[in-house]
């Protein structure tokens, strides 16, 4: 800033009541005296952004001085803000935000009660009398930005190289007269902004949820839901309905779930493809769109996070040319990625790969991908009996239910065909005790399973702002690392921290692993009868770590934070 600009600027009434308070200097009021009145920032904004003084401290001095009581933004809950007299014009010219109403009388958040002119707006625009109310400068900025967001949602454009693909012979949803109706511009901007905002944020789901007095979008980022914009109420019904259209649900049936397809070409090369369900709730129905990126399998095998050993015996056992591979976890652990990691791996041009999934999540050229359709008769049991009598090489089931899927997926697994599917259960032991609930032989088995893979996804720290966690030794112990690693030079123990490049210290997610493979011992036990928890302890004994200890040392590595792997997988 120039000499003569900081010599000229007169000071306002706020800028003169901090200088003469000490809380700041008169040299750096005039300074951000001259960036207001250039219009380039805030008074408050500039000094906060070059100075050590708190926003909490103006706030407390300047309620003080004008008799106005002061509120925390960050206990604001988003049902109180009167929507109705919040106007994206007014938010965004002025400093101001309307937060309450009570009876008649329209309550503002305010940094600079010397400004009475967003006061005099709000009084003219509501017909309300208005009571200041002051608030910390960077909370009310973070406030206007979240408001201007939401709002603007409606209007904003869209890049040019955001296009929707639609597949026009499956139009069948709803009427003509119905399809008009939705085809209203601001709400087929706005979804399509809620779609492409979350693919740049990077969700893997997108949850539309209306209540009986506020409706909500959250994106789930990192596996953690975040709620992202609250939409007017009355918008609910037409927001849903736009999302059903688009994924090519009948928009006329309101009373039982639905499930449908998005796909959305964001580039020349890329597209996304959403996973969407419908769900009745008291209040409309609630729509979540799983985020299905066919580049996921393209990141190859080190990107996912296996410890070298644990890599070593996936590769192995997809090398073999028969067998079992089964993935375990709960929904969102990332099952997928690691079962279409290892088919891109083996989909060359001498192999035949086939698929039954429900539905297929990643379209993957060179595999032959069906989805199971138990109304019209094609179930995951059908699927199989159709690819054995097409020559197959591999196989890939979505999911093991029943016994009748198990027995054919067990029996081609022992007649020359390598076979990988999934099961819901906590771990690897117990996985092999869900088969045998089922009703598998275990004799089938010991000599068909060759590799068992249990896995959980944790949030990666973000490698620009953790720091050093710095816990006592007896502490560390009882989480349960061993001496030899904290021992370790190699150990760093970091935590969470938060910056602007990550969401609260976290950016990404990484896998954590139970590798077990099916050795000589297990098959014993397996075949005598043992269950889980004898399968668990030999597995300790052959050095096979469980989730627990894949995760911590994925903490003494400082990628994951112990608060994070306590999450995921403490009992």
């Amino acid at each position: 800033m120039s000499d003569n600009s900081t010599n000229t600027v007169a000071l306002n009434g706020l800028a003169r009541q901090l200088v003469s308070n000490g809380l700041v200097s008169e040299e750096l009021a005039q300074d951000a005296s001259a960036v207001e009145a250039d219009g380039k920032s805030s008074f408050l904004t500039h000094l906060l952004e070059n100075s050590d003084v708190s926003a909490a401290a103006i706030a407390q001095l300047v309620a003080a001085d004008f008799g106005l009581p002061t509120y925390d933004l960050s206990t604001l809950e988003a049902t109180s803000i009167p929507t109705e007299y919040v106007k994206e014009d007014l938010v965004s010219a002025m400093n101001a935000v309307p937060i309450a109403k009570r009876g008649s009388k329209l309550f503002i958040a305010i940094s600079d009660p010397t400004n009475s002119e967003p006061l005099d707006k709000y009084k003219f625009t509501s017909g309300l009398s208005v009571e200041a109310v002051v608030v910390e400068e960077n909370k009310l900025q973070d406030l206007k930005a979240r408001i201007l967001e939401g709002n603007s949602a409606l209007s904003e454009g869209l890049d040019d190289s955001f296009e929707l693909e639609v597949d026009d012979a499956d139009k069948e949803a709803g009427t003509d007269d119905e399809g008009s109706e939705l085809d209203e511009t601001p709400v087929v901007r706005f979804v399509n902004k809620v779609l492409l905002d979350a693919i740049k944020r990077g969700a893997s789901d997108i949850h539309v949820e209306p209540y009986e007095k506020i409706f909500r979008i959250r994106f789930r980022i990192d596996g953690i839901l975040e709620e992202v914009v609250n939409p007017p109420l009355n918008m609910a019904t037409r927001l849903t309905a736009r999302i059903k259209v688009m994924s090519r649900m009948d928009i006329s049936e309101r009373r039982v779930p639905q499930d449908g397809r998005i796909k959305l070409k964001i580039s020349k090369t890329k597209a996304i493809d959403f996973r969407v369900n419908t769900c009745p709730t008291l209040f409309g129905e609630k729509t979540v769109l799983r985020i299905l990126d066919p580049s996921s399998a393209q990141l190859g095998i080190d990107a996912l996070g296996y410890e070298p050993e644990q890599k070593k015996l996936y590769l192995d056992a997809l090398a073999n040319p028969y067998g079992m591979i089964l993935v375990t976890g709960p929904t969102g652990s990332g099952k997928t990625v690691s079962l279409y990691t290892g088919l891109n791996i083996l989909n060359t041009p001498d192999t035949n790969i086939s698929t039954a999934e429900d539905p297929a999540e990643i379209n993957l050229a060179g595999i032959n991908q069906v989805n199971v359709n138990p109304k019209a008769g094609l179930t995951f049991a059908e699927a199989l009996k159709a690819f054995l009598r097409q020559d197959p090489d591999i196989i890939m089931v979505g999911e093991i239910r029943d016994l009748e899927t198990a027995s054919i997926a067990i029996k081609a697994a022992q007649t020359g065909h390598m076979v990988m599917s999934t099961l819901h259960t906590n771990d690897a032991p117990q996985t092999l005790g869900r088969l045998i609930n089922m009703g598998v032989p275990p004799f089938n088995i010991a000599t068909a399973v060759s590799l068992i893979i249990a896995q959980r996804l944790g949030r990666r720290l973000c490698s620009a702002c953790k720091v050093e966690d710095d816990l006592p030794r007896d502490v560390l112990l009882s989480e349960g690392f061993t001496e030899e690693q904290l021992d370790d030079e190699k150990t760093e123990i970091h935590k969470a921290v938060g910056c602007k490049k990550c969401n609260g210290g976290y950016k990404g997610r990484v896998g954590i692993y139970q590798v077990m493979k099916i050795s000589e011992e297990i098959g014993k036990i397996i075949m005598a009868g043992g269950n889980a928890i004898d399968i668990a302890a030999q597995a300790k004994s052959e050095g096979i770590p469980d989730l627990r200890d894949s995760a911590l040392v994925k903490v003494t590595q400082g990628i994951l934070s112990l608060e994070e792997a306590n999450r995921v997988t403490k009992d």
